[in-house]
């Protein structure tokens, strides 16, 4: 194949920008942003799972509650009517007397049992309470820290993604001046070589492969004629002769 020597040069011009492609997609990959934002939205799974447990607890620890006051009261009334009973002199018989007085003292102890188990779980509940308080602050604590860092991540995409339209529109400009075999094999070899189809040869070296040309083969490209595309005889990848080939 052949090609004029400025039309071989375009090509490196079409490889760099290229190559400035590639970089800015795997910076875009790789943004440290990915990966904090995994690790603060793995840790808010985790937090919102501690506090709905918390949650949990207190709602069940506030039904307990309600229920043992609830039992309380009705000790407490049971209680007071049977005092009623007992201060008005109706009950007259020594043996209903005896059982009422022995109800009043059991119901008392009773009321006093259940007022223990109120206190009990109203220190559980008023745990629960504080657990969730204090989870819910630490989730919207790691949900700003979220926010804040896909606020980064955005601004660093915004960023890659208009250097590489700039990029791409260089490209279409440039690739209009490479004819069209040539600009079809470099593809080609870029496809199959990492990215790299083209190549300058610097100081006898091949900037594609890193291999510095050998004796018979840096003759052979002295005696290529300008104009014929030359190929890298290590990577096979298009090698462009400069006036710092050192040939």
């Amino acid at each position: 194949m052949n090609a004029a020597p400025a039309d071989q040069l375009r090509l490196l011009d079409v490889q760099a920008l290229d190559l400035r492609l590639t970089q800015l997609a795997h910076r875009r990959d790789n943004l440290p942003e990915h990966a904090e934002i995994r690790t603060v939205e793995s840790q808010i799974v985790q937090q919102r799972d501690l506090l709905v447990a918390a949650q949990t607890e207190e709602g069940d620890t506030a039904r307990e509650q309600t229920k043992a006051e609830q039992d309380v009261d009705q000790v407490r009334q049971r209680s007071t009517r049977d005092q009623q009973r007992l201060d008005s002199g109706q009950v007259t018989n020594p043996r209903d007397l005896e059982s009422l007085q022995s109800e009043i003292a059991s119901l008392a102890k009773r009321q006093d049992d259940l007022e223990t188990v109120v206190l009990e779980i109203m220190e559980r509940h008023e745990s629960a309470q504080a657990r969730a308080k204090e989870l819910a602050a630490a989730l919207e604590g790691l949900q700003n820290v979220a926010a804040e860092v896909v606020t980064r991540r955005d601004a660093a995409l915004a960023e890659i993604d208009a250097e590489a339209a700039a990029v791409r529109s260089d490209r279409s400009v440039t690739v209009e001046s490479v004819p069209a075999d040539l600009l079809k094999l470099y593809e080609k070899l870029r496809e199959q070589q990492g990215g790299v189809g083209a190549a300058r040869l610097y100081q006898r070296r091949c900037e594609g492969c890193r291999l510095e040309l050998n004796i018979t083969e840096l003759n052979e490209v002295r005696a290529a004629a300008p104009d014929t595309v030359v190929r890298c005889e290590n990577c096979r990848r298009i090698l462009v002769r400069t006036p710092d080939s050192g040939l």
